[in-house]
Order: C-alpha cells, then structure tokens, then sequence
C-alpha cells in the first residue's frame, strides 16, 4: 500500500499519509514510505461495522459504573448536609470535620450501592430485550425500565412492583427522548 509518486497523496479524503520513519534520522527517501491509512474505524467483519451500539458488557460496565458514580455523589451530598446538622455546640473544628466525612462516607457509600445495583439491573435487562428482540429503539429502552421497576420493587407485593415498573418505564422513556433531544437541537 506504500504510494510512490506524489500526485497520489491527500487524493483520498477517506485516508491520512503515514511515514513510519518520520521520527528517525535515517538516510533514506522518506516521500517514498507514505502509506495511505484509513481514518474510520477498520473492522473485520461488516457486522460490527454495522452495529451502532455498545456490547452487553460494556453496556453493564457503563451503567453500572455511572449509576454508582452517581449514586454515591448524591448519597455523599446528602451526607455533608447530615452531618452539618449533627454538629453540637461544644464540637471542635477536627470532630465537626469528622462528623462531616464519617456522614458523607457512610451515605455515598449506601447510595452507591443502591443505584449502581438498579444499574446493574438495567443494563442488563436492556441487553437482554436486544439480545431478544435484536432491535435498539426507544421501546427497548422503555422495557427495560419498566422491568427493571418492577424487579427492583417485587418484594414489596405486586402493586408496589407495578407502580415501580411504570415509573420506570417512563423515566427511561423520558431520559431517552431527552438524548434525542439534545442530539437534534444543541450543537456539540
């Protein structure tokens, strides 16, 4: 693939010119090591070209992760804001502190957990209706929350894990139209 004359190079604007020896002193014809190198993604089968989303696993890997990064900032918030109002009048500056990052600790932690779980959850139901269905669309996304309500609730008796999974299933919906909001109206 190396190019030999210099009317080929920059004809292609789906390529970039490579020169592996641009960074050593070597005494040889540098134009004549320029390799035309693709600027999009190679894959090797046309499938995963043609996939538009992430795997199950990074699926469950990025939701999980976000739900308990954001879990245990709120959960953390939460907990400043407790352990503000557990100060007493006779408190030193080192235990007001203390009170502050025992409470914060505990309640990020707590929180973490809880929403990195219906993450985890999620994610792995909305893999699961794609795996099934093989459709990625707002539906999959509405499903999956409502499933995941409903799972989440189910211990609390059938009403409760109903009333969960319609909620869900609307804050799914909700945050999926809001992307596709976002996407069509505010440049990035």
């Amino acid at each position: 693939m190396a190019a030999n004359n210099r009317s080929d190079h920059g004809s292609d604007e789906n390529t970039r010119l490579y020169n592996p020896y641009q960074n050593y002193e070597v005494p040889i014809n540098k134009s004549q090591y320029l390799y035309k190198l693709p600027t999009s993604p190679e894959f090797l089968f046309t499938e995963e070209a043609l996939r538009q989303r992430r795997s199950w696993g990074e699926n469950l890997t990025f939701y999980t992760g976000t739900a308990y990064l954001g879990g245990s900032v709120a959960g953390a918030s939460l907990g400043v804001i407790t352990g503000v109002k557990s100060f007493e009048s006779g408190d030193t500056t080192k235990l007001k502190i203390n009170r502050i990052l025992n409470s914060s600790g505990h309640a990020g932690r707590t929180w973490g957990n809880r929403v990195g779980i219906i993450g985890l959850v999620y994610a792995g139901l909305e893999s699961g209706v794609v795996a099934v269905t093989d459709r990625d669309d707002v539906w999959t996304s509405v499903v999956a929350g409502l499933g995941t309500g409903a799972v989440c609730r189910a211990a609390r008796g059938v009403r409760s894990a109903a009333v969960a999974g319609a909620l869900g299933g609307l804050a799914a919906g909700a945050v999926v139209a809001g992307k596709q909001i976002v996407k069509r109206y505010v440049p990035i």
